[in-house]
């Protein structure tokens, strides 16, 4: 079976992943798989996190690793004038482990990512400086899930993107500076709302069958030629 055909056949059957779960498990050692439990039981799609049109790789970087450390699954990267590029020596493989949207097809990407995370029952919030804005402290989770948009350091938010966001956050500042820099304001708000979330009584977990693929996904890319594995266990299943 060809390697581009794996991971929809797989998808379709959910009975072979699992058997192939077990099977690449054997590959792995315990502390590794104990170390994948533990994260799995951890990781949220509650709250996730959009990066419009970032620039500097450094601090873009540092929320992907910011967002795997508080148990986030997904980022979204919006590319519309800057293309976005992974530091490693910031990210420290962080972004292995995450799912990386990106929009980058289109113009203006905003609100295609806007219009994708809406439809996925999400509410979209700028953190941003508004006449309607609601503090840190007070920003309420019980309304449902949140994907929190993050802008670049210089222009912050474009104003497309403010326009049609269902809300605002803002982090409260006492000094003669306006603002933090993108990876300090996603550290201090994704800490806040992730602390807060995970002593709340919001159903905030991934279900079994997103935490059965992403354990796929996570063996896969940490076994040295796991494509050929799966292939000769496929094989063997459909020779018996």
């Amino acid at each position: 079976m060809h390697e581009c055909v794996l991971p929809f056949f797989i998808r379709k059957v959910g009975k072979v992943r699992k058997e192939l779960i077990q099977h690449l498990k054997q590959f792995v050692t315990d502390n590794r798989l104990e170390v994948f439990e533990k994260v799995l039981n951890n990781r949220t799609r509650y709250i996730t996190v959009a990066l419009e049109d970032i620039y500097q790789s450094q601090n873009a970087s540092a929320v992907l690793r910011t967002s795997d450390c508080f148990g986030l699954q997904d980022v979204h990267i919006i590319e519309n004038k800057n293309q976005y590029n992974i530091n490693p020596d910031v990210t420290l493989g962080s972004s292995k482990w995450l799912n990386l949207k990106k929009y980058n097809e289109l113009e203006n990407n905003t609100i295609e990512a806007i219009n994708s995370l809406r439809g996925n029952g999400y509410r979209i919030v700028a953190t941003t400086p508004h006449s309607k804005d609601v503090d840190l402290e007070n920003f309420d989770l019980t309304r449902g899930k949140v994907a929190l948009f993050f802008g670049t350091e210089l222009r912050g938010l474009s104003e497309l993107m403010i326009e049609n966001a269902d809300e605002y956050l803002k982090i409260p500042m006492y000094g003669f500076t306006e603002s933090f820099n993108i990876s300090v304001s996603a550290a201090i708000i994704l800490h806040h709302l992730t602390s807060k979330l995970r002593i709340s009584e919001i159903d905030w977990r991934m279900n079994s069958d997103e935490k059965e693929e992403l354990m796929f996904q996570w063996l896969k890319k940490t076994i040295k030629s796991s494509s050929m594995l799966i292939q000769e266990f496929l094989s063997k299943k459909n020779n018996n």
